[in-house]
């Protein structure tokens, strides 16, 4: 008898809060666990109804006995990991990310809610997304990047390392810190990771020299000279006077070497040189040119075609004057 007057209170509760008569309701909620402690159910209601006053710290601790209470009445799963998302809720309410997730986890871990674990995903992206922008620090940065120039300077590379790369993370949208990096890869023989750091270098910063001529280096040490020279090409656009871009063309030129039959067999193994010989619609253009040379300025106006055009001239399939 005392389970369903316990029962009948909450509904009683439930109907005053749909009335949005939240003292009522908690005022049935309290009488209903009164009736019966055994019941999460009971202590889940009572806490959805703190959730809506914006009592959350309260909220929280009420379904953190709901689901006390229903691991010791062995209640179902899925009631337990409700109380858990709403313990979730509530942090998330406060701006807590990060306890939000930890608690939305334990839900999930009770019950993988398709609904909860697409939530967990967005929120996950949200934190990480806080915390990186929350490290940010550019004098930090300045203070590692002046540590990593101390071990570049001593030929330390690998400790250089970590500095620059600590600074890239403390300011990440500074170029001249992923120039200092692709300096250390190149020193390291890591001559692509050089060339990728150079390229966002370049794109943060488009005027920036030491992104080119440190990506016409790291390319010359992948003998890509054709590469390289376009590298440095683009710095003297720039800069004319720039004298590390002259040498390092003149070096190109006179470097530049290779065998064209063994440069063009190795070129033909670039996985990009060979997508673009495989598209149907490049492949008609290339049929075009060596029939009329005269066609590729039409071409030129292309801006993707010009790039793949550009690759392949560099890989020495094409020539372009």
């Amino acid at each position: 008898m005392t389970a369903d007057q316990a029962i009948e209170e909450k509904n009683k509760g439930n109907a005053a809060y749909k009335e949005k008569d939240f003292a009522k309701a908690h005022i049935h909620y309290d009488k209903a666990i009164e009736l019966d402690p055994t019941n999460i159910t009971f202590y889940t209601n009572k806490a959805a109804v703190l959730f809506e006053e914006k009592r959350y710290d309260e909220c929280i601790e009420m379904c953190k006995k709901a689901v006390d209470v229903g691991r010791d009445n062995q209640a179902d799963f899925k009631l337990i990991a409700k109380a858990l998302a709403r313990i979730s809720s509530s942090y998330l309410k406060q701006d807590n990310l990060k306890d939000g997730l930890i608690w939305m986890e334990k839900s999930l871990s009770e019950y993988r809610d398709p609904e909860l674990v697409k939530k967990r995903v967005e929120v996950a992206k949200v934190l990480a997304e806080k915390e990186r922008l929350e490290y940010i620090n550019p004098e930090i940065a300045q203070e590692e990047k002046a540590k990593g120039n101390e071990f570049f300077k001593k030929g330390d590379y690998p400790n250089a390392m970590k500095h620059y790369q600590e600074a890239i993370k403390r300011d990440p949208d500074n170029a001249v810190l992923y120039s200092n990096r692709a300096a250390c890869y190149t020193k390291l023989a890591e001559f692509s990771l050089a060339v990728a750091d150079c390229d966002t270098c370049i794109k943060k910063d488009p005027k920036f020299i030491k992104g080119y001529t440190r990506k016409g280096a790291a390319l010359q040490g992948m003998r890509e000279f054709g590469k390289a020279q376009r590298a440095y090409e683009e710095a003297l656009n720039i800069e004319p006077n720039n004298q590390e871009a002259r040498d390092g063309l003149m070096q190109c030129l006179r470097n530049n070497d290779e065998d064209p039959e063994k440069a063009r067999e190795r070129a033909m193994q670039d996985p990009e040189v060979q997508a673009i010989l495989k598209d149907p619609g490049m492949r008609m253009i290339l049929e075009q040119m060596s029939n009329d040379p005269g066609a590729i300025r039409e071409h030129l106006k292309n801006p993707e075609i010009l790039s793949k055009l550009m690759k392949l001239r560099d890989a020495g399939i094409v020539q372009m004057r």
